[in-house]
């Protein structure tokens, strides 16, 4: 990658960056918060020559004009420009791409999946999903991926409310787990050999190989990939992935993925 181009992976605690340490961001903080940590992520660049600046944020949001229309996060922005608020002169060139679909692109790249059927879920604070078939990545009008799951109706609710972070913590309490702890600790727990972690995780894997199921078969699927934080603990769930989903690959994405997908916007 050109040195004069920085690739950001903009999430909503902090903004990660392909040369330099992350930069904290309230996403639900003032518009001057979020203005300041965008303008700190980029300013290194901008005082070394760069020219071009790749960003993978997620949606909803203008891919084509760098406008943020989120309203569940970033919300102090809403409607303005990415370019405005982080000060990023006209003669820069800033590019803009879903952060699932950017994984997805950049996995597809590393792991040489040109030829296949590929899915990614993104399991985090959210759940993300994207679809590539034959290698190429299905894109939605807006610039967002073209197949979500998100919202699935799920046990009165929907089907984020259990396979997510908040996903992980509910089957947990379920089960009688004590309240007040992360999915980490959780996952630590069930490392450790903690029987009832991982039933949790497990569940969580079963929920989603359910949901999954039909979809994956629809579009001929023969790779499933995960990111995101609760995809670490991907180990802990692939036996309740696997009750559902059988003959079929199933991995985290490669480390760096996010990036490689980002700097196709360039080539």
């Amino acid at each position: 990658m050109d040195t004069r181009t920085i690739l950001l992976d903009v999430g909503g605690t902090f903004i990660k960056r392909n040369t330099g340490d992350p930069v904290p961001i309230p996403s639900n903080g003032s518009r001057e918060a979020i203005a300041e940590a965008l303008r700190k992520a980029v300013t290194p660049g901008l005082t070394g020559g760069l020219t071009r600046i790749g960003v993978a944020i997620p949606g909803p949001f203008h891919y084509k004009e760098g406008i943020f229309l989120m309203k569940h996060k970033f919300a102090a922005v809403y409607g303005e420009r990415f370019r405005d608020l982080a000060g990023i002169p006209e003669n820069v060139s800033v590019k803009y791409i879903h952060d699932v679909n950017a994984v997805l692109e950049g996995a597809i790249e590393i792991m040489g999946l040109k030829t296949s059927n590929t899915a990614l879920v993104s399991l985090g604070t959210g759940l993300g999903f994207s679809i590539a078939l034959n290698g190429e990545v299905r894109y939605g009008p807006t610039g967002s991926p073209a197949d979500s799951i998100w919202n699935l109706p799920w046990q009165g609710g929907i089907l984020e409310d259990f396979a997510s972070a908040r996903g992980v913590v509910k089957a947990w309490t379920a089960l009688g787990g004590e309240a007040g702890i992360s999915p980490a600790d959780i996952a630590g727990k069930a490392y450790a050999g903690d029987a009832l972690a991982q039933k949790a995780y497990n569940s969580v894997g079963e929920v989603l190989g359910t949901a999954l199921k039909e979809k994956l078969e629809e579009f001929e699927i023969d790779t499933l990939l995960f990111s995101g934080q609760i995809s670490k603990s991907l180990s802990l769930m692939e036996e309740g992935l696997r009750k559902h989903l059988n003959n079929i690959r199933i991995s985290r994405a490669p480390e760096g993925a996010v990036y490689r997908g980002i700097s196709g916007l360039f080539e």
